[in-house]
């Protein structure tokens, strides 16, 4: 077994195997700022996998993001809309939107991809992988960035295709393609 391996079993049952060490990061996580740019990844292996490099223009970036139903502030004077509830109907994932938010603090970078690395009561924690448009557009595999912009409000990145359900394909999936949009929202339940 390598190294990746080895780190990759630990993160499997990070409370049995690390418990300590995740115990104080969480505590540390949750007094800081809600987006936090980090010098190397938590999880490496992860990080790896999903095309991180230890190359100029490759930024990793921490996102805290609230847990739980995404509700409008409560009403307090007046009668309601008969229509108006306090459930916010988001239709996007935890992830897609920590994603969001590290591209709306760093506008030059252009996210590769992201993962998770722990959750607590109240905030769930994720890792952005940002590229420098400039300074990767250097490199052979990853010139497709500077033509690429906004990918994560268009919905490409891995999380919001998985929020948009695109990975299943066939019966089941026909107001899915070309988008929600142009089915009027009929594709997801």
């Amino acid at each position: 077994m390598n190294l990746y391996s080895h780190v990759r079993n630990l993160w499997k049952k990070p409370k049995t195997s690390m418990s300590n060490l995740v115990q104080k990061r969480l505590i540390e996580w949750r007094e800081g700022n809600a987006v936090v740019r980090i010098e190397r990844p938590t999880r490496i292996d992860r990080a790896r996998g999903l095309g991180y490099k230890a190359k100029q223009g490759y930024v990793i970036v921490r996102v805290r993001v609230k847990r739980g139903k995404r509700q409008r502030p409560l009403i307090k004077k007046g009668r309601r809309s008969k229509h108006k509830r306090r459930k916010k109907i988001v239709g996007k994932n935890y992830q897609w939107i920590a994603e969001e938010r590290a591209n709306r603090k760093y506008p030059n970078c252009e996210v590769l991809n992201s993962y998770n690395i722990g959750q607590d009561g109240r905030y769930k924690f994720y890792e952005v992988i940002l590229l420098d448009r400039e300074l990767v557009s250097k490199y052979k595999p990853t010139k497709w960035v500077k033509e690429n912009k906004g990918r994560v409000y268009r919905g490409l990145t891995s999380a919001a295709k998985k929020s948009r359900g695109l990975r299943h394909k066939g019966k089941g999936t026909e107001k899915i393609r070309p988008s929600l949009r142009a089915h009027r929202n009929r594709g997801k339940n």
